[in-house]
């Protein structure tokens, strides 16, 4: 999952940043609202993290402006405004949540977690396919009841592809969700992490469509929901 942070405070963005890279979320992090606009204009997030004291241009403004050109980014509004009326502004502005200056980290992570579920369309916690359960609040891989090691990087995939199970998911879609600015990241690096998925959660389990991207199949660990299975596309 790859979220915006915006926020002018070095120490409390480098706080937040830190808190979420532990939560396995990519960060990118802008100091001011003309670097957000820019950055929300050209990439693609999962969420935003939206200070409202901003030099350049104001979090309001950025809000608009975002919402104005149809973009439906969930974002969290994280400001020291904290009269109702400064709420009512940022909410109708199209903010989708708003957590007041001091606040604790686990429970901006769990409103990020909430925010990124609800525009997935999902309304449990706990993300399933097949056999397959996810739980982002645990961080926690299963299969039949036993439990999955995954790395940071395979644990995020298989995160957004489950969070867009039926969407397919192109590489450069995968990359942008896994990277931050900044990150190497090698040529082959989302066909090495679809090989080792598939091979601790099933061969089926996820689907490639030759020229496309990537998918989960039908069904977890059974038959082929078509198109071609990893087998082509593995690392030698």
């Amino acid at each position: 999952m790859r979220v915006l942070l915006v926020e002018d405070d070095a120490l409390l963005g480098d706080g937040i940043q830190a808190g979420l890279r532990l939560a396995d979320y990519a960060v990118d992090w802008v100091r001011d609202g003309e670097a957000a606009r820019l950055a929300l204009q050209h990439h693609e997030y999962n969420a935003c993290v939206l200070d409202l004291g901003l030099p350049k241009k104001d979090g309001l403004a950025v809000l608009k402006d975002l919402r104005g050109r149809g973009n439906a980014t969930p974002v969290l509004v994280l400001t020291a405004r904290d009269t109702h009326a400064d709420k009512i502004a940022g909410l109708d502005a199209g903010a989708d949540d708003y957590l007041t200056k001091p606040f604790d980290l686990g429970e901006l992570q769990a409103r990020l977690r909430a925010l990124i579920r609800r525009a997935s369309g999902a309304a449990s916690p706990v993300l399933e396919h097949g056999e397959v359960r996810l739980e982002p609040a645990a961080k926690r891989v299963t299969r039949d009841g036993e439990t999955i090691a995954l790395s940071a990087r395979e644990y995020a995939l298989l995160h957004d592809l489950m969070t867009h199970r039926n969407q397919l998911r192109t590489r450069a879609q995968l990359e942008d969700s896994l990277y931050a600015w900044g990150a190497e990241v090698e040529s082959n690096t989302v066909e090495v992490y679809i090989h080792h998925l598939r091979k601790k959660l099933g061969s089926d389990f996820i689907r490639t469509v030759r020229g496309f991207g990537y998918q989960l199949g039908e069904k977890a660990g059974g038959e082929s929901a078509g198109g071609e299975s990893a087998d082509g596309d593995a690392p030698a």
